[in-house]
């Protein structure tokens, strides 16, 4: 039986099916996500984040990727903002701030209570198809702690919670998990010198971190990054210290891994690992699966009130 308190759902369309209504009202989903299939315009949109609201028993997690630049799942109905290596390259503060509180406001007005970035991988290898070109703020550890923290903040001052990804260490991928687990040999160590400092960094202003599907034998000889519990429990949790927030694993349709687990086992995975310790990680399909009681993420209000600097547990 799946519990669906630890699920983020996605939706077919730009409009709740009676379906969709019956399911989500059976299994009360920590949350939605929604995607650029999802939006058709800003009314549609708010309407359909109303509508998933009012579905919950409690405030649900209403999320979308909005990294700017090639991931914007709005710029059908308004322009997107920088890409995080063009805003790096300008280096001006201001304008990071700009973009990072326009995204606030613009998902704010829209319903949504999570974004799902920064992106806080070290670009490693920028000329390789690993699903990261122009989402990247930079290889340099300090560079990305200042510029995708700058952003990340000015978000959040607009009531956008935020999440930080693909921990460990996404950048390290030499393929796209999109399509195909990904497979790093680096060990705990080398991570600490380098991928894991901005999240170490940026910790206290974290709401949220989303899993890697890559696979580091080195360090977890059975399980991905984001099915590890060497690396959600003992690592993140308990040795970082990030044992109060959202963790939650990449969308579980990506090939990483449906072609190692299948459809069905990746689900009984997470539910497992969940059980036996709280805080642990996993998901199902079109969905992320949530740590511990996932409706103490850090959201912000209603997704449509005043501004506030008032983190929410959910």
């Amino acid at each position: 039986m799946t519990d669906g308190s630890l699920l983020l759902l996605g939706i077919a369309g730009p409009v709740l099916t009676v379906e969709e209504a019956a399911l989500f009202r059976r299994l009360q989903p920590a949350g939605y996500i929604l995607f650029t299939r999802n939006i058709v315009s800003p009314a549609q949109t708010r309407q359909l984040t109303d509508d998933l609201r009012s579905l919950s028993t409690a405030l649900p997690i209403l999320a979308i990727d909005q990294e700017g630049g090639r991931v914007t799942r709005t710029r059908e109905i308004a322009p997107p903002t920088p890409s995080p290596p063009a805003l790096a390259a300008r280096r001006d503060t201001r304008i990071i701030a700009n973009a990072g509180a326009l995204t606030g406001d613009l998902l704010r007005l829209l319903g949504f209570n999570l974004n799902f970035a920064p992106v806080l991988d070290l670009d490693h290898f920028p000329n390789t198809h690993n699903s990261l070109p122009g989402r990247s703020w930079g290889r340099d550890p300090q560079r990305v702690i200042d510029y995708a923290g700058l952003w990340n903040r000015w978000q959040r001052k607009r009531g956008i919670a935020g999440c930080a990804k693909h921990f460990p260490a996404g950048g390290r991928a030499l393929s796209d998990p999109h399509h195909e687990l990904p497979s790093c040999p680096a060990t705990l160590a080398e991570l600490q010198r380098e991928d894991v400092i901005p999240y170490t960094a940026l910790m206290p202003e974290l709401d949220a971190i989303m899993l890697a599907h890559i696979e580091f034998p080195n360090i977890d000889a059975d399980f991905s990054a984001s099915l590890s519990p060497r690396i959600v429990r003992r690592f993140l949790r308990d040795q970082l210290g990030f044992d109060r927030h959202l963790v939650l694993t990449d969308d579980l349709d990506m090939g990483a891994i449906t072609k190692r687990y299948g459809r069905g086992e990746d689900v009984q995975l997470g539910q497992t690992f969940s059980r036996r310790r709280p805080r642990a990680v996993r998901s199902p399909p079109r969905a992320a699966v949530l740590p511990g009681h996932p409706r103490r993420i850090a959201a912000r209000a209603d997704g449509g009130g005043a501004r506030t600097g008032r983190t929410f547990p959910l």
